[in-house]
């Protein structure tokens, strides 16, 4: 179980979440010892899927608002351990605990909320409108149907956060779910399945696995999971779908992004510069949404570059001690190293820093904002997960506009304008999945908007009603309200006159000329009257 301070307490429940293994967990920001890594034998996975399936047919036949009250045990759940729940993932990865409460646990209490109050609306039966009068008889409902046991894979950028918004979904809309978490943050992984297991949740419909990220996906196709949903890189999700191809397991990629911001003119400087180190450097620059390319128009760039310069000296980066820093460390070595890289390419290639703050010591990466960029450079093109902003300067926005879309990915993008008009017309040829208006990265926090992008940026959405519609398989019931008469006007034997009557319809229907149509009505009808005779 979960104690308040953060410390996971291994019950014998818990314990069945893999075996110890004796390589440490270590905190990213501080270096101490927080865990060991554990492993399930990966000949075990398909028992582990085929317990879950045993218990999802029960499961999807509970009312849907009996499902929504396990999932507000949850948010209980979570709000009783808050400051726990927040501890562990700043340990977990070097985030501050400001970090994890501003964009983990109050958005997943507020998503868990609505999700579970949507749930029957976005679920329910829905009519299917008539396509055309000579269907009259028939009537259509659309259903929605879970797809059974539901892989959901997550990344260690955001452990709680990201893994809760799929897991709601699966569960309210009737499925069973095995997570598995990055390995760096299988503490909070831990923590999930406390929440999850001491929250009423019926037994076998949750399982947490721990495996190596490039042996997971293969464990849960193997061992027969129904949908996979993958939050990570690029590279990695293309590796996925290859391998769920082989066995047509249906999946959600969401990947990575290269996220701009577009500054215009007549936008509000202050806020925008506030804007871009926010959705810049908050989680220390790790969000697949990060703001990482700027465009600025050039009667905004002097102010624009004045305010960022002066906001960027204010931010505090380091070890989060008592809620005296503002920017923690990066999560893994590895990201450190590519950082570092990127922003020597740029350097070598004509950009310049326009300013620098925070210690470059362990994980601890300074923020840097760039100017100068242009898109010759590896931080214009690929995904920097990092605490670096790249500005460049652009002509009016159609040129900013050509270079946002410049790009492989598509996630979200900013416009930044004081007419919303304007702000409206840019944001319309803009191709990502989502657009915000003067602020950034928030969408991901409103529970209620649909989440996913364009291009390398993943496939199909997460979040709102349309995570529902992810999380479960359309069937439709067609009822025939005439099924007392013996057969169909269309059904055997065949003649002429079945011809002439399937004619007759579409020409009373779109023919032109009244005189003709009503000939084609008349016929249509003499062959109706078939439907009355036995065969």
């Amino acid at each position: 179980m979960l104690a308040d301070d953060g410390r996971i307490l291994y019950s014998e429940g818990m314990a069945s979440t893999g075996k110890m293994s004796k390589k440490a967990i270590r905190s990213p920001a501080s270096g101490e010892h927080i865990g060991w890594l554990r492993e399930h034998n990966p000949r075990g996975i398909a028992a582990m899927v085929r317990r879950a399936r045993a218990a999802q047919a029960a499961w999807a036949g509970l009312p849907v608002h009996r499902r929504a009250d396990v999932i507000r045990a949850m948010r209980a759940r979570i709000v009783s351990r808050t400051d726990g729940i927040a501890e562990i993932i700043s340990r977990s990865t070097g985030k501050t605990r400001v970090d994890a409460m501003s964009t983990e646990i109050v958005p997943i209490a507020v998503a868990l909320s609505y999700y579970a109050r949507v749930a029957p609306h976005a679920l329910r039966d829905c009519r299917i409108r008539r396509s055309n009068p000579l269907f009259f008889n028939k009537v259509s409902r659309l259903v929605r149907v879970p797809y059974g046991v539901v892989g959901i894979i997550s990344p260690w950028n955001y452990p709680f956060g990201i893994p809760f918004h799929d897991m709601a979904l699966a569960l309210l809309s009737g499925n069973a779910v095995v997570l598995k978490v990055a390995s760096q943050v299988q503490l909070v992984g831990e923590a999930i399945a406390d929440v999850v297991k001491t929250s009423g949740l019926p037994a076998g419909l949750f399982h947490l696995l721990h495996l190596p990220g490039a042996a997971a996906a293969d464990a849960m196709i193997e061992a027969g999971v129904d949908k996979l949903s993958f939050t990570g890189s690029t590279a990695t999700g293309r590796e996925i779908m290859a391998r769920a191809a082989a066995k047509l397991v249906p999946v959600t990629l969401e990947l990575g992004g290269n996220d701009a911001m577009i500054v215009l003119d007549d936008a509000n400087l202050e806020r925008a510069a506030a804007g871009a180190l926010w959705g810049g450097v908050s989680n220390t620059g790790q969000s697949c949404a990060a703001v990482e390319r700027v465009f600025v128009e050039e009667g905004a760039w002097q102010g624009f570059r004045d305010h960022i310069l002066r906001q960027v000296h204010r931010l505090r980066v380091g070890p989060d001690r008592d809620f005296d820093v503002d920017v923690g460390s990066l999560a893994t070595r590895e990201q450190k190293e590519k950082i570092e890289g990127l922003v020597r390419d740029a350097l070598a290639r004509g950009a310049r820093i326009l300013a620098q703050r925070g210690p470059s010591t362990g994980l601890f990466h300074p923020i840097i904002v760039l100017e100068g960029a242009d898109a010759s450079m590896r931080v214009m093109r690929e995904e920097v997960f990092g605490p670096v902003i790249a500005l460049a300067k652009v002509r009016d926005e159609g040129e900013a506009i050509a270079l946002a879309n410049n790009s492989v990915y598509g996630l979200s993008a900013s416009v930044w304008s004081g007419n919303r008009r304007r702000a409206l017309r840019v944001a319309a040829r803009l191709r990502v999945g989502s657009v915000t208006i003067n602020d950034h990265l928030m969408s991901h926090a409103m529970p209620e908007t649909p989440w996913g992008g364009f291009g390398a940026s993943g496939i199909g959405r997460t979040h709102g009603e349309l995570g529902f519609h992810e999380m479960t398989q359309p069937r439709v019931v067609v009822e025939d309200r005439l099924h007392r008469l013996p057969r169909a006007m269309w059904w055997y034997p065949h003649d002429r006159s079945v011809y002439d009557g399937l004619k007759g319809a579409i020409v009373a229907m779109y023919g032109k000329g009244l005189f003709r149509r009503a000939v084609g009505l008349a016929a249509l009808v003499r062959t109706f009257l078939r439907s009355f005779r036995a065969s």
